[in-house]
């Protein structure tokens, strides 16, 4: 029995060390960081798989995720929104790479932001950083290189900064085969921002913008904050809302404020406050945006009175 446990235990020896053998080395290799991608192209084609290939040639064991890829066509603000909905829960070293760049081949700088926490924001200096620089402020902004940091090969292509720059540099940043200040030279933190409508309390009314839409369900998102919203209404029942497109009222009417739909009838509309912890706007199992005609963007508007 002796002998037996002996040879057992050479041979489980022998098959891990020989396993052991064939796992990829690390010591002394550079720490991997996730590299995540948001785009306007869909998924109808090849544009984004081309994008991940790139970044898989710069180191094949990277994790490449999405915020999504389908923001609606060149609508900068949308990405500004969703990169402030999405990065906070990234963890520090996440290196974004964003393509939503109507003005690719213009002279619309590329820049790589380095934020406080240690996150990376890759893209076109368009405003698509105006909100996350807010929440998570950027300790220093650099001007892409792109002689010598763009793809080999694509000296030639104008129109596709997203697969021959950005996702090439953050998917070296990401390998930790770069380094943020070789990447170019700096720009400070002076980027582009986009003008949008910021809550105000004037004469009894909290105001704020529309900003975006829960599209799958059709709820209102607005940048009025939970704190900001109870520190006016402390106990709110009921409110008085009206919502504005360039200034002119697309709906109005009076609204319960409750912590659930299921607090209120199906189909019945009512004020709540969403998983980001900002006041919304929905109907129970219905689309409020839908039925009201609901949009968002820099023009639509919210305001919120008592009745």
């Amino acid at each position: 029995m002796r002998k037996f446990a002996i040879s057992a235990l050479a041979l489980w020896a022998l098959v891990f060390g020989t396993a052991c053998s064939h796992l990829p080395e690390t010591a002394g290799r550079p720490t991997r960081q996730a590299l995540v991608l948001m785009t306007d192209f869909g998924l109808k084609d090849g544009a984004v798989s081309e994008m991940r290939g790139v970044a898989y040639q710069v180191a094949p064991d990277l994790l490449i995720s999405d915020i999504t890829h389908e923001v609606p066509p060149f609508d900068i603000w949308q990405a500004a929104y969703r990169m402030k909905q999405t990065a906070p829960y990234w963890a520090d070293g996440t290196v974004f790479v964003t393509v939503v760049d109507p003005g690719v081949g213009s002279e619309r700088k590329s820049i790589v932001a380095k934020s406080k926490s240690g996150k990376y924001y890759v893209g076109p200096d368009n405003g698509h950083l105006t909100l996350i620089s807010e929440m998570d402020p950027f300790a220093e902004v650099r001007v892409i290189d792109e002689s010598k940091s763009r793809l080999k090969g694509s000296e030639e292509s104008y129109t596709f900064h997203g697969r021959d720059l950005y996702v090439y540099v953050g998917a070296q940043l990401a390998a930790g085969t770069t380094k943020f200040e070789d990447v170019g030279q700096p720009l400070g933190r002076d980027i582009v921002r986009l003008d949008y409508q910021k809550t105000a309390f004037e004469g009894g009314v909290l105001k704020g913008q529309v900003p975006i839409l829960d599209v799958n369900y059709g709820n209102v998102w607005t940048n009025i904050s939970k704190k900001e919203f109870l520190t006016r209404f402390p106990n709110p029942q009921k409110l008085k809302v009206r919502i504005l497109n360039k200034k002119k009222v697309v709906y109005q009417g009076t609204l319960p404020y409750v912590t659930t739909f299921a607090a209120v009838p199906k189909g019945q509309p009512l004020l709540y406050i969403n998983s980001l912890l900002d006041l919304s706007v929905a109907l129970n199992q219905g689309s409020f945006a839908a039925q009201h005609k609901i949009g968002s963007g820099l023009g639509w508007t919210i305001e919120v009175q008592n009745p």
